[in-house]
């Protein structure tokens, strides 16, 4: 994708980036140069992208879900990021636009990548999810959500639909607009990452 033999961020994706994110330029420029000493290739494995995730989660099992959202940000399915795409990724999980988002969490969900949700798509990523909640916050949970079963029956019927049912981008995104359990749900974060991605 971009010139990653460079240490300067080409003025094309400085502009589109821009004008897509909040960040400034002087920001995206030093990202810029802290991600090509990370990653000289000017790119990020899948592997790489799980250990940078691993690190926000050192008491839990985060490999299952970073796959999900490393698949939902190669754009391009090529099995790595870009500095482009890791910047929209980075924008879209921390402070993007609502609908911006849930577009994002649709094709988080949309495992099979073929425009619609099952249920056993979202069971997936649910399952992925709980693999990061430690034992304390999982006490907390309500009862008829302290399951990945329980908590994607419960996201599934908030959508109403039936069992081998599915659910389009367009569902999906309404949906979760108009009811704010549903976006609870689906974005659900262990306390401690909200805490530290506060704090950047």
């Amino acid at each position: 994708m971009g010139n990653s033999k460079s240490s300067a961020l080409s003025k094309g994706i400085l502009e589109d980036l821009k004008m897509n994110t909040k960040y400034t330029e002087a920001e995206l420029s030093l990202w810029y140069q802290t991600f090509l000493k990370e990653c000289p290739s000017g790119l990020i494995t899948r592997e790489q992208f799980e250990k940078i995730y691993s690190g926000f989660f050192p008491d839990a099992n985060p490999k299952d879900y970073a796959q999900h959202v490393f698949r939902s940000f190669d754009t391009n399915s090529d099995g790595t990021l870009d500095f482009k795409e890791y910047i929209i990724a980075l924008h879209l999980t921390s402070s993007g636009k609502t609908s911006r988002k849930l577009e994002w969490a649709f094709s988080l969900y949309d495992v099979d990548g073929n425009g619609t949700i099952n249920k056993e798509e979202v069971l997936e990523i649910v399952k992925s999810i709980f693999k990061m909640i430690n034992e304390e916050e999982l006490k907390t949970l309500p009862e008829d959500e302290n399951t990945p079963e329980k908590r994607a029956d419960k996201i599934w019927e908030y959508f109403g639909k039936k069992e081998n049912d599915k659910l389009s981008e367009g569902e999906f995104i309404q949906g979760t607009l108009e009811n704010k359990d549903i976006l609870r749900l689906i974005q659900f974060e262990p306390q401690k990452i909200k805490g530290k991605v506060n704090q950047n």
